[in-house]
């Protein structure tokens, strides 16, 4: 088991780097010495007096995400994700997470494919009290993370909510490359819905390469446990706006269904899986958390999603907007010479995209790599393509047996299930058979 601490103390991180009890110490503080980058600090007072269940929540999040980060798997296949995890998080409200711990470590478990167990621990006094800021009022909030499902949402939100509204729209990265997509996004959706304001959160938090000590951290690279923080974010803004959270994304992706028997567990993940999006709004709300959420997308494809935006706004427009987003599994080319956010083209995130582009009739203008003629980049493409894997994926189709394993929630058909994803392999039938 990997024992691991996220505290808001030097004084308690100091303490736990000398007696040697964990295995990984984590210190978030607002500036000077911490393991985290970004400006966003532990009381999130950058949105005012936020919901402590919320702020607890964040913590939670980024503590998963560093833990995730920084233990390695071991071995491949579809035993490679079983890590024990232990961890151990200040919170404003030690006894009502204490309370949900099991819960906790279920749900989580389940994003991640991992064992956890969880320590909650009382955090320090805010130095000072949060800003005074008035609680916004927006008729949504939605996650936009650059990729073309949350650009979708995002847009369809706006147009739906109309002139002389509001909407708060929540952005998290690590990558520095998403951040101007991002920007780009929210001005296109500016000028597509003018009279309506765009408020938008930019968050940049991850864990940074150094420890305390100065050594480097490990890396785990199938990290599957990030966009727990982006939702954490997400319920954050929502709270302060007295929203509901919208978190856009087309339901075939939502269910994953396996590549095959061995991509299973941490090969995949479960980030908006309708049960994991369920029980993380059930969990926060029974805690006293601000836990509205939902998935509006989750009965259809992507390209179905495409489809009703070019009905809204015209075929032409729809793929200029599209096709500026990046919905690319990797961020890594740039080591190849490739330009900054360039994407692949062979990647699960890619395929399914050009998919969409096809089965909508949408124009596809994204430069992927895979098309470039030079050879530049035929090293890279091998090395991220699962062409093959999606071909035989495809030939073989999603079959009743893989729809009973899905751990779908209550009140989700397991027939409903089975027509998205015969939907999904359609479109998708289209690029790689």
């Amino acid at each position: 088991m990997s024992r691991l601490i996220l505290t808001l103390s030097e004084a308690t991180a100091d303490a736990a780097l000398t007696d040697g009890t964990f295995d990984e110490v984590f210190l978030w503080t607002g500036a000077g010495r911490t393991t985290f980058t970004g400006s966003t600090g532990p009381y999130l007072h950058e949105l005012g007096a936020v919901n402590p269940i919320n702020v607890d929540l964040v913590r939670i999040a980024l503590a998963v995400l560093a833990a995730d980060r920084s233990i390695l798997r071991v071995g491949r296949g579809s035993d490679w994700n079983a890590r024990d995890l232990d961890l151990t998080i200040d919170v404003a409200n030690a006894d009502i997470w204490t309370a949900r711990a099991d819960e906790l470590s279920e749900l989580i478990g389940f994003l991640t494919g991992d064992h956890w167990s969880f320590i909650f621990t009382q955090a320090p006094e805010a130095a000072f009290p949060p800003l005074a800021v008035e609680g916004e009022r927006h008729g949504r909030t939605v996650l936009l993370s650059g990729g073309a499902d949350s650009a979708v949402g995002a847009l369809l939100s706006a147009l739906d909510l109309g002139a002389g509204r509001s909407q708060a729209l929540v952005s998290h990265y690590s990558f520095t490359a998403l951040s101007p997509v991002q920007r780009d996004l929210v001005a296109a959706i500016e000028g597509l819905v003018p009279g309506q304001a765009q408020v938008h959160h930019q968050f940049h938090l991850n864990r940074a390469s150094r420890r305390l000590d100065g050594t480097d951290f490990r890396s785990e690279t199938s990290t599957r446990s990030r966009s727990f923080l982006f939702l954490a974010l997400g319920l954050a803004v929502a709270e302060r706006a007295n929203s509901l959270l919208w978190i856009p994304e087309n339901g075939f992706a939502s269910l994953n269904p396996p590549l095959g028997p061995d991509r299973r567990g941490s090969l995949s993940t479960h980030t908006t899986h309708p049960r994991f999006l369920r029980e993380l709004s059930a969990l926060v709300t029974a805690a006293g958390g601000h836990g509205v959420l939902e998935n509006p997308f989750e009965p259809i494809t992507k390209g179905e999603m495409f489809r009703r935006l070019a009905a809204a706004i015209g075929v032409d427009e729809a793929s200029r907007y599209l096709s500026a987003t990046n919905s690319c599994s990797h961020t890594d080319g740039r080591y190849s010479g490739a330009p900054a956010g360039t994407a692949c083209g062979v990647c699960f995130g890619c395929l399914v995209r050009r998919s969409a582009f096809a089965a909508s009739g949408v124009p596809d203008a994204t430069t992927y790599l895979v098309d470039d003629t030079s050879g530049r980049f035929d090293e890279f493409v091998r090395g991220k393509s699962i062409v093959e894997p999606m071909r035989d994926f495809v030939a073989r189709g999603v079959r009743p047996r893989d729809v009973m394993a899905m751990s779908l929630p209550e009140g989700y058909r397991a027939q409903d299930a089975l027509t998205l994803c015969a939907l999904g392999v359609d479109e998708l039938r289209q690029v790689v058979a």
